[in-house]
């Protein structure tokens, strides 16, 4: 069984997404149930002799004809075996089985293939500013801030009442709406127009409150209205506002304590098409997995077929490589990046040295004079250097340095440090989490540094008997000029699942940031306009079905691959302050750590060219892949014959980059892309090149020229690993192919890898 997880760094709870489908009642005895758990069965469409007075009586009768026929013993208890069966993004069910009834079921006409659903985790007011959206201008009035677009939302549910879901200046639901709201009373209106549960089968339970407060904090993000005089503590206060904040929301909630299971999300999927939605938001993941065993894959590519557009969260096991979650190319795969505000808690040593770090907890009444300090792990103890739960001892009164890790959570630390009476916290990284720091909500002061400072702490304590410290508050700071810097917990490529497509697609705002929470974090108001900040992949993937809900609403006759498309080739690679985005270790983040770069809103409304792909393009990719054709009819819901394809490798798919793996001794590589003209029906664009090391490439014609809107030109580019490649010991290198015109730069990285 796996588990599919939020990709909210802060949040360890595990959550769980289904689509709502009526249920076919099968019954089965309830003493045979203790080896059976649910199992995905993927079939083949119906035949056509096998006719139902309507298509989902077809489909249920299909499916049915593929469970056990118990006959349940009038004196026992019986329970449905069907748990969802799938009629929107997917050809199959969900159902209860054992591993003997799979194994004969596989006998029958029509079956695919099975497996144990999976249990997957969540990935989890300045950003809209720092995005350059501006109310009044821009991006924000070109789209009318988003009007008419509804976003689907797959997390815990939602806090119906906060004011970030006021409907305030926002329109009705577009008729195309088929939706529902199992919220009591009329606390749906015009901008939360959708909710809905689903737990194992149960589709209409209990109103999908949120008990975690990530779906809440997610779908303002995405979608809030404007809130005025937002914050936390006191800090980060300004208007909070989500990405698209006139757009409709909808949420599925599909996580519970229990998890995020396989069957609920695509249920929630298969239900979300059919409501209406446009933009499919998920925050979660469970891993690198081959499309036709991936759910949300597989959820997501019936999802383009009727033009949705789906943006998922890269996942929060960063800096290593190869750590992706939701790598399917028909996805949008976002990693974190910071903004430019910090909320600066600052640890001053006895010797004068002051170290800056983050807390969101800001005590105005704690003192600046220096106290005992400590670092937990002196005597090498490894619980009590991460300050787990019951390991400090003798740190009354004192400042306690604690190393962040250990599967503990950064609050956590402090309530251990809180409870064993030490005054303030000191959290420190590990190295391979370099100078990212998180602002929190702490229980008490603290300040959250970088591994560099805490060596330095460190080192001051063993140089010293009596090693002081306390923490300066100095709330709010505007204007880091290193931001976006990626952070270190963000996923990174290359692929598992498709090493021939650069993953992640894009980086956005992931850390410290602040949107709609359900209670109140400081206890400070009795106002339900409650917010906290928290960082995680689950928070940038909000930012950019935002924005896509935006450029859907500018750009109604986008297909989500333009969509796409407009984001990734506008995206910036400089920070604020010119110079190359940096890293966790503040080195230039290499392209498995940003994708494209940073999301440009503004840029991707206008980017001059974009490379389309159609739902039927993956074909050909997939059989690329080497997958059967029973695996890719799992995908695509229709019967595909590899043989009667002319399958392509992974680079020559029409992406806007391009993930090579070249032999230095081998052959040249040559592949084509098509781009089409979005921008002036004139214009005239000509190729800028960065070779990656060692790397010749060549590009024919170099130079495209238009003459009508939505015309269409075809390049063909040569890479060719030049004598002596990867002999240097350098085997990574990247570069960019742009093609350049006086209003527009269409940028495509490159990433070569050689194979040697």
């Amino acid at each position: 069984m796996q588990i599919i997880y939020f990709l909210g760094f802060s949040c360890m709870f595990y959550l769980a997404l289904a689509v709502a489908v009526e249920n076919v009642a099968v019954l089965e005895p309830l003493a045979e149930t203790n080896s059976m758990q649910t199992y995905i069965v993927w079939v083949e469409k119906p035949p056509s002799n096998f006719h139902a007075q309507s298509d989902h009586e077809d489909l249920d009768s299909w499916y049915q004809s593929f469970l056990p026929q118990t006959i349940a013993n009038s004196n026992q208890l019986v329970k449905p075996r069907m748990v969802y069966a799938y009629r929107n993004v997917a050809t199959g069910f969900a159902a209860k089985l054992t591993a003997e009834e799979v194994e004969e079921m596989e006998k029958k006409d029509g079956f695919i293939s099975a497996h144990p659903e999976r249990n997957l985790q969540l990935h989890t007011t300045r950003s809209p500013n720092f995005l350059g959206l501006q109310q009044g201008l821009g991006l924000w009035k070109g789209s009318n801030y988003g009007e008419g677009v509804i976003i689907g939302l797959l997390d815990t549910g939602i806090f119906p009442d906060h004011p970030s879901f006021s409907d305030e200046g926002v329109p009705p639901p577009p008729a195309k709406w088929k939706g529902k709201c199992d919220f009591s009373g009329t606390v749906c209106n015009n901008k939360l127009i959708g909710a809905r549960s689903f737990d194992g089968g149960k589709t209409t339970g209990g109103p999908p409150i949120d008990d975690a407060g990530h779906g809440t904090h997610t779908s303002s993000t995405a979608g809030g209205n404007f809130v005025k005089g937002a914050g936390v503590f006191g800090m980060a206060k300004g208007t909070a506002t989500g990405m698209a904040p006139y757009a409709h929301l909808a949420m599925y909630k599909v996580c519970s304590e229990q998890g995020c299971f396989d069957s609920d999300i695509l249920a929630a999927m298969d239900t979300a098409v059919d409501d209406g939605v446009d933009v499919l938001s998920l925050s979660l993941g469970g891993g690198s997995a081959s499309f036709y065993l991936d759910s949300i894959a597989i959820g997501a590519y019936g999802a383009i077929q009727k033009g949705i557009f789906v943006s998922c969260s890269a996942g929060n096991e960063g800096p290593d490589y190869n750590t992706l979650s939701n790598e399917a190319p028909w996805i949008l795969t976002v990693g974190a990046s910071s903004i430019d505000r910090n909320i600066r808690a600052t640890a001053k040593l006895g010797n004068g040295q002051e170290y800056d770090g983050e807390s969101v907890f800001q005590p105005k009444d704690f003192s600046s004079k220096q106290l005992p300090l400590v670092y937990a792990g002196a005597h090498s103890h490894d619980s009590s250097a991460l300050c787990d739960v019951g390991s400090l001892e003798n740190v009354e009164g004192k400042v306690v340095v604690c190393e962040l890790g250990g599967g503990i959570g950064r609050i956590a630390k402090g309530v251990e440090v809180k409870r064993a009476g030490g005054v303030a916290m000191i959290l420190v990284n590990p190295d391979f989490a370099g100078y990212t720091t998180i602002a929190d909500a702490h229980v008490l002061p603290a300040t959250h540094v970088s591994y560099a400072a805490g060596v330095s702490i460190k080192s001051y304590i063993n140089s010293t008997s009596t090693p002081t410290a306390t923490i300066l508050f100095k709330g709010t700071v505007i204007g880091d000029q290193l931001a976006p810097k990626v952070s270190f917990f963000s996923s990174r490529g290359p692929s598992l699942a498709s090493p021939g497509i650069l993953k992640p697609d894009i980086i956005g705002p992931g850390v410290s940031i602040l949107a709609a929470w359900p209670f109140s974090v400081d206890n400070a108001t009795e106002s339900k306009a409650t917010f906290n900040i928290i960082s995680g992949t689950s928070m940038s993937c909000p930012h950019l079905s935002g924005i896509a809900a935006l450029l859907k609403s500018s750009h109604p006759d986008w297909s989500p691959a333009a969509i796409k498309s407009a984001m990734m080739t506008t995206a910036d690679v400089l920070n604020l302050g010119g110079e190359l985005i940096v890293d966790e270790r503040h080195a230039p983040a290499n392209i498995f750590a940003t994708g494209a770069g940073h999301v440009n809103p503004s840029k991707a409304n206008d980017p001059g060219l974009i490379y389309d792909t159609q739902p039927d393009d993956y074909i050909p990719y997939m059989c690329g892949l080497n997958y059967t054709d029973q695996q890719i009819t799992v995908v695509t819901r229709k019967l595909v014959k590899c043989s009667e394809v002319e399958a392509i490798p992974e680079a020559q798919l029409n992406y806007p980059t391009f993930s090579l793996f070249i032999d230095p001794a081998g052959k040249p590589q040559n592949y084509t892309r098509t781009v089409t003209n979005v921008g002036p029906a004139k214009s005239t664009y000509e190729l800028v090149v960065e070779s990656p090391h060692k790397i010749d490439v060549s590009v024919q014609p170099e130079e495209l020229t238009f003459t009508e809107v939505n015309q269409t030109m075809t390049y063909h580019v040569v890479f060719t690993a030049q004598k002596g490649a990867a002999k240097d010991g350098i085997n990574f290198s990247q570069g960019y192919l742009s093609w350049v015109s006086g209003q527009h730069s269409v940028r495509s990285p490159i990433s070569v890898i050689f194979d040697t």
